[in-house]
């Protein structure tokens, strides 16, 4: 490969980029929110039963209530990584604007979950303690450092930040 067709093909890879931007925010972000719902409902749920899904209920409930958000998140880890392959077939693939997708969604659901889950709906805890706040503090402030790390890495990778060559 001569010089000249290194700089077509590093053209060809920066226009994908810049076209499949979103793509590659979304492939993350789907990923990231099924990762680390796999992650709380593999080491919460399942190792240190602290909680179910939805514990309103009978444990029976519960343990089907965590089969179908573990089937939800796998499907969202799935549905990134079909994305991701389809970005790598199309030289699209934009690793760091990827992970920040991943840390943006990991933290945005982890967030939810604290928020909405915990404390607004109360369909279960963290842990079923007399003191919670810690355990809250402790999920909700992991959440937003995920968050804040997504942005920053979002930002970083914007669409005008891919030099024009």
């Amino acid at each position: 490969m001569d010089a000249t067709t290194t700089v077509i093909a590093e053209r060809v890879d920066y226009a994908a980029r810049a076209d499949m931007s979103r793509r590659n925010l979304w492939s993350g972000i789907l990923f990231g929110i099924g990762v680390v719902a796999f992650i709380d409902e593999t080491v919460f749920h399942q190792i240190l039963h602290w909680h179910h899904f939805y514990d309103l209920s009978t444990p029976d409930v519960g343990l089907v209530s965590d089969g179908f958000f573990h089937a939800l998140s796998w499907f969202a880890t799935i549905g990134g990584l079909f994305l991701l392959a389809d970005l790598r077939r199309r030289r699209a693939f934009w690793q760091r604007r990827w992970w920040g997708g991943v840390l943006l969604g990991a933290g945005t659901f982890q967030l939810y979950d604290g928020t909405i889950h915990h404390k607004v709906l109360g369909i279960h805890e963290i842990r079923y303690v007399p003191d919670l706040l810690p355990y809250d503090l402790t999920w909700n402030l992991l959440a937003l450092a995920l968050v804040a790390a997504g942005i920053a890495l979002t930002i970083l990778t914007r669409r005008s930040s891919i030099p024009a060559r």
